[in-house]
Order: structure tokens, then C-alpha cells, then sequence
């Protein structure tokens, strides 16, 4: 019964969702497939069980069942990641293998999604994918998304310490001016080190979309207008602190984007409303005047109140939709789709022995 290990060189790599499009895929071919998260940074109270988040949602979607500290069997909240850091780690190996033993009976194929940095994160309690994609004999895909640059030193010193377990890379969120860049330098490079490249997932924003509800949650705002339009999906954020006429030549390129503006200033707030801005945030906790309520009331476009100054405001949402979590219905579909297209399937099943 083969296992294939998803790692990644960064946190929020796209791990995820390529573990469930390749479980998605496996399912539809007949396969039995079984589905494990060993380390979990993202625990949150569950069916009145305490489980890591990410997996407790692929597991639904997988229709699967199985016990949450039985999928993710280890799972650092805050207070237990203060005792690793402070005193010799429990056996933790033994919980995933004991865990990983029951989840793969009786199955043809295993997914076990990583955490973090696959080199890296764990390595302070030994649990690290590699450690752990070694105990548990899995095969290796490794993810890398397109930060400002591709970490191809990262999977070159992977694959030195994998060789023949690892299956393989994708390059996850490539923008198109980069995409020549993974044709011309990266395959050769990689062909060179005797690396294959499974698959180049293009940028897509849509991709990065949240609901409105949602960003109003994670900026910690509040919803004062049209709360029966927070579940439409916004992909992008226009900062309005530019004279009017500059932020309309933006705002043109922009048009599914949330507008970022103080709440003192009107002139913006109305221009980004008549263009049908999907929301607006205001910053600084300032509330707009009643003009502006209005015609947001009448367009059916949600403002969102926040506390924070817009610089602390543009950050985190920077941090928001680089980190996006895969909750839509329709962005999973959408999702999966796209990296099936562009992964090499039948690679992965050669390497895979499927």
C-alpha cells in the first residue's frame, strides 16, 4: 500500500488543495483511498473534538469518518508547543505510526498532507516531513509556490536527502512573467539534477478569493451596510490614498478588488462605490457620513469597519490572501480542475506503483 508524502518549501504552499485533487483523482479511478495530516498548526474544536482544521475539511470532503486526533495524531496548540520548546518531546513518531497503521488498512493508496516547511517545521520534536515521510517508507511530492522567487536550492537539497522517494516538484502560483523562466531555467536545471518537474500551476486570483463575511472576520471589522451581499468572493485590495484622479486609473484595472480607504475620505469611498467596488473597508475607525451609507445601501455594497490605520490594514490582508484557506465549494471544484490540467498524473502513479 503505497503513501505519497505532499510537502512543501513554505507554509501555505498549496499543499492542500494538490493533496485533495490528487485524493480526488485516485477515488474517481477506483482507488481506496485514506487521508492523514500527521502535524497539525491549525487547531480548532471540532464535532466537541479538538483537530487541525485543514484536515478536518479534506476529510469531509473525502467522505471520510475517522476520529480527528487519529488523523492529525499530533497537534500543537499553543500550550503544547510550549512544552516541546521547554523539555524533551513525548514519542511523537510512535502516534503517527500507531495512527498511520489504522488509516491505511484496507486502503490502495494513502495522502498524507504536510505542514509548514518540509525540512524544517517539527524539526524541533523530530516530526519534520522528512523524518516523518521516511518513518511512514511515503513517497515525496514537494510544492513550491511562487514567492518573489522559486526556491529551487530548497528542492535540490530535498531531493539529495530523498533520491529515489521523491516522486517529483510543482511550482504552485507562477505568474505569467515567470513562466518562460520554469520552461527554460528551471526544467533544464532540474532535469540536470535528475528532479522531475510534475507540474507548473499558473497564478490565478481567483485562487486567493475570499468572502466578504470572511475578511470582515480576519480583519476583526464590522459589517454596517448591505450584510446580504458578504458572501461574494474578492480577489484582490486597492489602498484609496491617492488624489481621485489617480486612484480611478487604478481602480479601472482593479474592478474586483476591496477598497482600502480611510473613513474620512468620501470622495474616494464614493467614487470606489459608483464603480461597484465589491466592499469597502474603512480604516481607523471611522464611519462614513450618511451619503455614503446610502448609496451603499442602494448599490447593495458592503462596507467594513475596521480599527486599524490603512498601512496595518493593506499588510494584513496582504497576509490574508497569501495564506488562503480552500472553503468555497465552487473555488474547490474550480481548484482541482486547474492543477489536474497541469499536473503530470501518470508520472505520479508510476512513481506511486499505481
Amino acid at each position: 500500500m503505497p503513501g505519497l508524502y505532499i510537502g512543501g518549501t513554505t507554509g501555505f504552499a498549496g499543499k492542500n488543495l494538490l493533496a485533495l485533487a490528487l485524493a480526488l483523482t485516485f477515488k474517481e479511478d477506483g482507488y481506496r483511498v485514506g487521508f492523514m495530516k500527521p502535524v497539525g498548526y491549525m487547531p480548532r474544536e471540532l464535532e466537541h473534538q479538538m483537530g487541525d482544521e485543514d484536515a478536518y475539511f479534506i476529510q469531509s470532503i473525502l467522505n471520510l469518518d475517522h476520529e480527528l486526533d487519529l488523523v492529525t495524531p499530533v497537534l500543537f496548540d499553543d500550550k503544547f508547543k510550549t512544552r516541546t520548546l521547554t523539555r524533551d518531546c513525548p514519542d511523537l513518531m510512535g502516534k503517527i505510526e500507531s495512527a498511520y497503521q489504522t488509516l491505511s488498512r484496507d486502503k490502495d493508496v494513502m495522502i498524507i498532507s504536510g505542514s509548514g516547511s518540509f525540512l524544517h517545521a517539527g524539526k524541533h520534536c523530530d516530526v519534520a516531513g522528512l523524518e516523518v515521510s521516511r518513518t511512514l517508507g511515503a513517497k515525496v511530492i514537494l510544492v513550491d509556490r511562487f514567492f518573489k522567487e522559486f526556491y529551487y536550492d530548497y528542492l535540490i537539497s530535498s531531493h539529495e536527502q530523498l533520491g529515489s522517494d521523491m516522486i517529483g516538484a510543482v511550482f504552485n502560483c507562477v505568474p505569467s512573467s515567470k513562466i518562460d523562466d520554469v520552461a527554460e531555467l528551471m526544467t533544464p536545471l532540474f532535469q540536470r539534477k535528475g528532479i522531475a518537474l510534475l507540474g507548473t500551476i499558473p497564478d490565478d486570483p481567483r485562487l486567493n478569493s475570499h468572502r466578504i463575511k470572511d475578511l470582515a472576520q480576519r480583519l476583526r471589522g464590522k459589517i454596517i451596510s448591505a450584510p446580504r451581499n458578504t458572501d461574494h468572493l474578492v480577489d484582490n485590495f486597492l489602498i484609496g490614498t491617492m488624489q481621485v484622479e489617480n486612484f480611478m486609473t487604478h481602480f479601472k484595472k482593479k474592478r474586483n478588488s476591496a477598497v482600502i480607504v480611510g473613513g474620512d475620505r468620501s470622495d474616494l469611498q464614493l467614487v470606489a462605490l459608483e464603480g461597484r467596488c465589491p466592499c469597502l473597508i474603512l480604516t481607523g475607525n471611522l464611519y462614513p457620513n450618511d451619503l455614503i451609507l446610502s448609496r451603499s445601501d442602494a448599490l447593495e455594497i458592503p462596507i467594513i469597519v475596521v480599527r486599524e490605520d490603512t498601512y496595518s490594514v493593506a499588510k494584513e490582508m496582504e497576509k490574508i490572501l497569501s495564506s488562503s484557506k480552500f472553503r468555497e465549494p465552487s473555488l474547490i471544484d474550480y481548484g482541482v480542475k486547474m492543477i489536474r490540467s497541469n499536473l503530470d498524473i501518470p508520472r505520479i502513479k508510476q512513481g506511486l506503483g499505481l
